[in-house]
């Protein structure tokens, strides 16, 4: 018997058939050279026009002592130490690069006063675990290594990341913890990629329709994994959800539609947060999809998506 899942949101649903030419539901591993392409970020300089916000780029040194890029956002005229975002993009751990999303996420610098750090971490599968989260850790500890030249407030600093990056921030966070890095505020995880076991309900609900169903699931983590993949081998810094202890880790916001492939896991990694003492706001969109914020953000429910979210972070980074 067909398993009955989360119907879309009607003005979503709308949404989906322009979706599908650029980000098709089903992403095996021929289609990554095709993402790398049809998800990549328009000019810079596009999304920068209009926006009161400088720019810089930094050379840091990442995994395996090899340099990686890392572009810092700034709201124009700001002096002194402000509250600073470590973010990680979406894309499945294969694609996607540093601006991804950046016409969202500026409105945190412009709004906020936030500095934004979005690291140019290396994809799977030409770079395989540990580099992605390496590269976010070793990015986390450059920001607070520098934070006076930077103008980062240690006090006011947080990680973040969507989808493939959303997994990356969790476990920046743990990593943070574990090996006493710098000490985080708050952790944002937005519709986060958590699990590479693919056990939970929802992740086997969505095959061949919305954005990344279940085997674009499989092919990012087996991409990301290796050898690796679905063993007890993978470390909860790359698959959070596999962590035994989550005490003593910063307040996380989590944000998931009700119909997409993440929805379980994020829920139950918020009940697992909890459940060990740590905090965590939780909000499940009814009938979203994956990234809908991004893709539909013209809607009415990617409007709310946003607009909590940035009530959120206005609390965690306040003075």
């Amino acid at each position: 018997m067909t398993r009955r899942r989360s119907r879309f949101d009607a003005e979503l649903a709308a949404s989906l058939s322009v979706v599908g030419g650029v980000f098709p539901p089903t992403i095996t591993p021929s289609l990554i050279d095709f993402m790398r392409i049809s998800y990549a970020s328009e000019p810079l300089a596009e999304t920068l026009k209009g926006r009161s916000v400088e720019h810089s780029e930094h050379q840091v040194i990442g995994h395996h002592g090899e340099a990686i890029t890392v572009s810092v956002f700034r709201r124009a005229g700001d002096t002194g130490r402000r509250p600073t975002i470590v973010y990680a993009h979406s894309g499945g751990l294969m694609f996607g690069d540093r601006f991804s999303a950046l016409g969202l996420n500026l409105d945190w610098v412009e709004r906020i006063g936030a500095i934004l750090i979005s690291p140019e971490y290396r994809l799977a599968p030409e770079f395989q675990d540990p580099y992605a989260r390496e590269d976010m850790y070793a990015s986390l500890e450059w920001t607070a290594e520098n934070a006076e030249r930077l103008g980062v407030d240690l006090d006011r600093l947080i990680v973040a990341g969507a989808s493939a990056g959303g997994g990356l921030a969790a476990g920046m966070a743990l990593a943070a913890r574990d090996r006493g890095g710098p000490k985080l505020r708050g952790q944002l995880l937005i519709y986060p990629m958590l699990d590479d076991r693919g056990i939970t309900a929802s992740t086997n609900q969505f095959d061949g329709i919305g954005v990344w169903d279940r085997v674009s699931n499989e092919t990012g983590w087996q991409a990301m994994l290796g050898d690796d993949y679905r063993t007890e081998a993978v470390l909860p810094y790359i698959a959070p959800s596999r962590a035994h202890d989550l005490s003593d880790l910063p307040p996380a916001y989590i944000d998931v539609g009700s119909a997409e492939i993440f929805r379980d896991e994020a829920v139950a990694y918020a009940s697992a947060l909890w459940n060990d003492g740590s905090e965590a706001e939780l909000h499940v969109w009814p009938g979203g999809f994956h990234a809908f914020d991004i893709f539909a953000a013209h809607t009415h429910l990617a409007q709310g998506m946003i607009s909590t979210r940035m009530a959120w972070i206005e609390k965690v980074l306040a003075d």
